[in-house]
């Protein structure tokens, strides 16, 4: 009896392992993937915003810096 068990147990999680990947390939079937172009925009865009706040919090930086520098003389 125990053996049927232990069988049933396999058998019941290998049948919902293959289930899974099952509807995985399914969703993965329906994903809109992007071209090569719009991945080329999108990457660049990415790095022109990062650039951009980069400089923005340099400028900060360097701003809060000078006052601090006017205000103690350190």
């Amino acid at each position: 009896m125990a053996e049927k068990v232990k069988v049933s147990i396999v058998a019941a999680t290998s049948n919902r392992i293959s289930k899974y990947f099952k509807d995985v390939v399914s969703e993965l079937k329906k994903v809109v993937w992007p071209t090569r172009v719009q991945v080329v925009k999108n990457t660049i865009t990415v790095l022109i915003a990062c650039l951009i706040v980069g400089i923005i919090i340099w400028l900060a930086d360097a701003g809060f810096a000078y006052l601090r520098h006017l205000l103690f003389k350190i």
